[in-house]
């Protein structure tokens, strides 16, 4: 190990900046490369790669190279630097602007396209700032599991420490390499190590049920009678109410096992109130932007215009809240599903095609930018020592901002440089075909009966479980995947934690390191699975095969 390498805390580090030069350069670099694999593994596989891990692990080798103009990446505080961007990068380019500008060009609206781009970026950065903001209050507090992130921390202090906790995190990345080979989906089993087990209880059941649905032991198919969108629409009402309680009441009790709140933790409703209100506003004005330069006003009435307008603002701020939530607990994250429950509304709503196609892709670019921050953001948490020292934290929290929006940027370039070569080949991200399927298919009044059931037992749900356990966004959210071995796996992992804590008294540092190596060990797998195609087939064309 370098004499210079932080281990596990910020303090002993001079204050690293973005705008090194050195630093600056390489986050660039890295944001491209992050940009481009999410893009190739989007289109390929439908879903993107945490690229945090590979970015951390790029940072951890970087500060092994000799010479000046990498000594900044024998600091931790670098490092995560740099995993911040990549990660910010990958998941802006393939989830929030990819996906978006998709349903216009499969609708045939390509005049959309550019608009689309313009409005989707800026959507971006308002939702990763937004959650810049409201890290670290009652409703998003840094001490809740947020298990990308600590997987990502347990991978920079391995990296840069070595010994037992180096080892373990081997053992896990190994067993998550080997899991993911057949097909066992490991990066939930470390999610069950580290979230909460009440609330991934409820998750594991919500993917249970619809894997049953859909394998006819139950005889209802929930998907096609809209059930788990009823769901979700009646659990993130609620969630949003509680929230403004949050805000109303000044004080509440997120998290029992947390410990002592920070000053910061308790002083966070006038900042919550606060971003949400300016995160309102600057929504508003980017749709009011989009429906200008879109022409789409010209389609729609005065009335309907403005109900377009706070329409649009509130489904992004829903947005962005359920799926904020469901990833700071589960580490999944429902956007499309919640894009998709909004334009289902809007469908109802009686907005015209144009307007539709700008709406989901307005939506779907909120959401994923603010999971992603968030666990970048408890990365960094972690590794600064969380929050002993608040002026450090405050620092390293708005360096991470900067090497994020860094990487939007670099995702901006990439996606408006690439989308063409994409589409013209018609390698569109399925979630952008689903959008704009549901928007030929038109409305339904069934569909909102249908919408309106499912959503009060949705409602129920979260009321009951309160907002500390989220267990109706949770339960909804697995409602919405159709993946049950992940049901399975998660249920199996919260099963042998409970041995490890209860009867083994292994200590909760030694699972999270555990399972840090099991997130990993999954998410470098499913990249390369996704990566080596498309390399292999570059490689034969290059040689003349």
């Amino acid at each position: 190990m370098h004499p210079h390498v932080s281990l596990e805390s910020a303090g002993n580090s001079p204050a690293i900046s973005v705008f090194r030069p050195a630093i600056f350069l390489v986050i660039v670099a890295l944001s491209f490369l992050g940009a481009i694999i999410g893009i190739q593994i989007i289109v390929t596989l439908g879903i993107s790669a945490n690229t945090s891990i590979i970015g951390a692990v790029l940072a951890i080798l970087l500060s092994r190279i000799p010479g000046e103009i990498f000594a900044s990446f024998r600091f931790i505080d670098a490092q995560n630097l740099a995993q911040t961007a990549i990660s910010s990068a990958t998941f802006a380019a393939a989830n929030g602007l990819l996906i978006s500008i998709g349903v216009p060009w499969v609708l045939g609206m390509h005049e959309l396209i550019w608009p689309m781009l313009a409005g989707a970026s800026l959507a971006l950065v308002i939702d990763g700032t937004i959650l810049y903001g409201v890290f670290n209050t009652r409703a998003f507090p840094a001490n809740a599991p947020w298990p990308a992130g600590v997987a990502t921390a347990e991978t920079l202090w391995a990296g840069n420490k070595g010994g037992k906790r180096l080892g373990l995190l081997l053992v896990g990345f190994a067993l998550g390499i080997g899991g993911a080979a057949f097909g066992i989906p490991m990066a939930s089993a470390g999610i069950a190590f580290i979230g909460s087990i009440f609330a991934l209880l409820m998750f594991a059941v919500g993917l249970l049920v619809r894997g049953f649905s859909e394998s006819g032991l139950i005889p209802y198919n929930l998907y096609e009678h809209y059930v788990p969108h009823g769901f979700m629409i009646g659990a993130g009402l609620v969630a949003l109410v509680q929230i403004a309680l949050i805000v109303i009441r000044k004080r509440r009790d997120l998290n029992e096992e947390s410990g002592p709140e920070s000053e910061e933790l308790k002083q966070s409703a006038s900042r919550l109130k606060n971003t949400l209100l300016k995160g309102a506003v600057f929504y508003f004005i980017t749709a009011l932007l989009l429906t200008l330069i879109t022409q789409i006003f010209t389609q729609m009435s005065l009335p309907m215009l403005i109900g377009f307008l706070l329409f649009a603002t509130a489904a992004a701020l829903v947005q962005e809240m359920v799926v904020g939530m469901a990833a700071m607990h589960s580490g999944w994250f429902p956007a499309t599903a919640a894009a998709l429950i909004s334009l289902m509304i809007g469908l109802l709503l009686g907005f015209p095609a144009p307007a539709l196609a700008v709406l989901v892709g307005f939506c779907t670019a909120t959401g994923p930018a603010f999971a992603d921050m968030g666990f970048d953001l408890k990365t960094g948490f972690m590794v600064r020592g969380y929050g002993k020292d608040p002026q450090a934290e405050i620092y390293g929290r708005k360096q991470q901002y900067f090497a994020a929006m860094t990487g939007f940027a670099c995702a901006m370039i990439v996606v408006a440089l690439v989308y063409p070569f994409y589409f013209s080949q018609d390698k569109i991200v399925p979630a952008s075909r689903l959008y704009a399927a549901t928007i030929e298919a038109g409305r339904s009044t069934d569909i909102a009966m249908m919408l309106m059931l499912w959503a009060v037992p949705g409602a129920l749900l979260q009321w009951i479980g309160g907002a500390r356990n989220q267990i109706g966004v949770l339960f909804s959210t697995g409602l919405m995947i159709h993946y049950p071995i992940a049901g399975w796996t998660v249920l199996a992992a919260l099963a042998v934690r409970l041995v490890l804590e209860k009867i083994f008294a292994v200590g909760s540092d030694r699972i999270s390191t555990l399972a840090g190596g099991l997130i990993a060990g999954d998410a470098l797998s499913s990249a390369a699975t996704a990566l080596f195609p498309a390399v292999k087939a570059k490689f034969l064309t290059l040689i003349g095969h």
